[in-house]
């Protein structure tokens, strides 16, 4: 049996249970086998009574020290209690409507209890643990699970796959030995049927290994499969013009993203570049140079952004700028007029708008271009790999450059972004002050809204973040309007209260934003749509309900939204969560703004699901391997692949062909790079 087979075909499966490994995302005896232990109860060492910890289950040998008394609580519900011994205390036991468990045991006979010892004043118990026999003194594994197909079911089926499957081994052995790495066989073996502690440590070390260079050596191999040319080339000669334009002066961070992706345009291949930069940290003035030296060489740009508002935003900047120097530009959104529309898509199509800024009614397959050179996509992460490739197609091998304000911690950069070249802005424009930041509890709420009244008054306007109740938009939107209508009528009825949320028509949120800009609306109570690209340099204070239900990455983009302008600005958390991690959380993002410290934090908090786990990234999902543990394992990988990658960019080399099988099987695709 081979890895490809269809799992229906192994012994005790079927088609009925072929369906139900189907929602555990297994389809072959391939992705059976890297269906991994989630946990494991070890009861090769069992522990006395007094030895058990108290926050987790474990293993215990106890004697049957008296008769099963059977107990009727109700209807559908029947108790047996003994008790039992480890010679030095006694526990009672207590099974739920196990009959058939309860009179297999024998009185002063020992067995392994496994489950959860509960220590009170009046002595030890254990409620509903599993027995097994002293001669299972073993460590079994836990699966993922689904309704019909249980752990045990799953851990005999994979047994009897690890016996009939032919398994290659998919990594040369050179790399094996410099890395002290078992073979794939052995590792399987381990994982799935451990004898000791030892065992699973050393599997899981190679499959970690496995899974994190395929996925590094996958991500590099993309590069190899760029487009080697263009005949698109963007120089320098018109960046002094641009510069002159500005009425300030960019930061020499900005100034090195800008050289950097300048030199990739004229270097005759097609740039792939990120610029990461913090909230603030002027990204937009980047891209903005490269579309004004684009156009200047007589090429078009596209700027797709997330949502009208920041669309919108960008344009209306943009437009100031070039405008006057007779570039003509457009916006194009979904509520944009057809007619519209149509005049723009046919004016692009001809060359006559040298840039275009929409959302993703840019890549709608009508929408067609002239000579297009420049492809920059902004908040990368709310963007799909297909929908930057869809966009990019449009042109013949145009530069492309990614934008993205949310921190990620620089070790997770690769993974994200292997595929580009990265430039990151680590310095806020001149000018800009630090957001100081404050947490306090609901009881100082009322306190905290005198504050806000207080710049209100000297002319200045505000945000208040609804309370996000969960999450569930419909249920979100019914507090927000609630709230704000709250505060409109009571806490702030003297001051003009606008609303902004997701569900409003693109006209309202403009309407509403205009008017926030125009200082029409002196206090905007908003939802986490604001969190992205709204721009009002004299908005200074921010106040967020309910911060404890936020990311710590995402309470660092909303306090964003202040700060932007000269005046002294304050962000304060409210919460009613004083202690323990939560507080300890929102503390820590009152000592820092850095972002990139603060993704660092985020991710040690809250694990790498939230970061790799998102599928538009166009990833696999990690199935052994943690990046908040196994850091060393990922250096070691990437080293290695990093190594093959230069050495052998198409694995032609005999040695390597090896692993073009697993990278495709990570990737599960063969197209994405090229390994036929």
């Amino acid at each position: 049996m081979r890895p490809t087979d269809n799992v229906r075909f192994l012994k005790g499966v079927g088609e009925k249970r072929a369906e139900l490994f189907r929602q555990l995302g297994v389809r072959d005896v391939g992705t059976l086998l890297s269906l991994y232990p989630r946990d494991y109860k070890d009861l090769s060492h069992p522990r006395t009574l007094l030895e058990a910890p108290f926050d987790r289950p474990c293993a215990v040998k106890l004697k049957v020290t008296s008769g099963i008394k059977e107990q009727y609580i109700r209807k559908n519900m029947i108790l047996y209690k003994f008790l039992a011994s480890d010679k030095e205390t006694d526990a009672v036991i207590t099974l739920f409507n196990s009959r058939f468990v309860a009179e297999s045991l024998e009185v002063d006979k020992e067995y392994i209890f496994w489950g959860l010892v509960e220590r009170t004043l009046l002595g030890c118990s254990m409620s509903a643990p599993e027995i097994y026999e002293t001669s299972e003194q073993r460590i079994i594994p836990v699966y993922p699970q689904t309704a019909g197909l249980n752990s045990k079911a799953i851990g005999k089926i994979i047994a009897g796959a690890l016996s009939a499957c032919e398994l290659e081994e998919p990594m040369p052995q050179r790399i094996l030995e410099s890395f002290g790495l078992c073979d794939y066989k052995t590792a399987l073996h381990n994982i799935h049927n451990p004898r000791t502690k030892a065992d699973i440590t050393k599997a899981r070390n190679r499959l970690c290994f496995d899974e994190l260079f395929f996925l590094q050596l996958g991500i590099l191999l993309q590069k190899s499969t760029r487009t080697k040319e263009t005949k698109i080339k963007i120089t320098d000669r018109y960046l002094n013009e641009f510069l002159s334009l500005l009425p300030f002066t960019l930061t020499d961070a900005q100034k090195r993203a800008i050289t950097e992706s300048l030199q990739d345009m004229q270097s005759g291949k097609p740039m792939s570049r990120l610029v990461q930069g913090d909230v603030g940290s002027g990204k937009t003035m980047v891209a903005a140079a490269l579309c004004y030296c684009a156009a200047k060489e007589g090429f078009q740009s596209v700027i797709m952004a997330p949502t009208e508002v920041l669309a919108t935003q960008h344009y209306t900047t943009l437009q100031k700028l070039f405008e006057p120097q007779g570039l003509k530009l457009a916006l194009l959104t979904g509520s944009v007029t057809k007619s519209k529309k149509n005049k723009l898509k046919t004016a692009l199509k001809s060359g006559d708008i040298d840039l275009v800024i929409g959302t993703h009614a840019v890549i709608e397959d009508n929408v067609e271009f002239k000579n297009l050179g420049l492809v920059v996509t902004d908040e990368q992460h709310r963007f799909g790999v297909e929908q930057r490739t869809k966009l990019s197609v449009k042109g013949e091998h145009p530069h492309i450059l990614v934008m993205s304000a949310t921190p990620i911690p620089r070790t997770m950069s690769l993974i994200f972004y292997g595929d580009l070249d990265i430039s990151i802005i680590d310095t806020l424009p001149n000018g800009r002050q630090p957001i100081e930041t404050f947490f306090i509890d609901g009881k100082k709420r009322q306190r905290a809204f005198n504050y806000v009244k207080k710049h209100l008054d000297e002319g200045r306007q505000g945000y208040i973040i609804c309370p996000m109740v969960e999450e569930n938009e419909t249920v979100d939107l019914a507090s927000a309007v609630e709230y704000h209508a709250k505060l409109q009528a009571e806490d702030f009825k003297d001051y003009s209260v606008g609303l902004l949320h997701g569900k409003m028509k693109p006209k309202e949120k403009q309407q509403v934003m205009t008017d926030f800009k125009e200082g029409k609306i002196q206090l905007l109570v908003s939802t986490t749509v604001v969190e992205v690209g709204v721009d009002v340099p004299n908005a200074v204070i921010m106040l967020i309900e309910n911060a404890e239900r936020f990311g710590l990455s995402q309470l660092h983009q909303l306090r964003g939204r202040i700060g932007r302008g000269q005046h002294k600005s304050t962000c304060i958390l409210v919460s009613d969560y004083s202690h323990g991690d939560t507080a300890a959380r929102l503390k820590f993002i009152t000592s820092t703004t850095d972002g990139f410290k603060i993704a660092d934090e985020d991710l040690k908090l809250r694990g790498p699901g939230d970061f790799l786990g998102k599928r538009q990234h166009g990833l696999p999902e990690l199935k052994i391997a943690d990046l908040t543990e196994d850091m060393d394992i990922f250096r070691a990988a990437g080293k290695a692949a990093k190594e093959i990658y230069l050495n052998d960019p198409y694995l032609e080399l005999p040695e390597n062909r090896v692993l073009r099988k697993p990278v495709e099987r990570l990737f599960e695709t063969t197209r994405q790079f090229g390994c036929n």
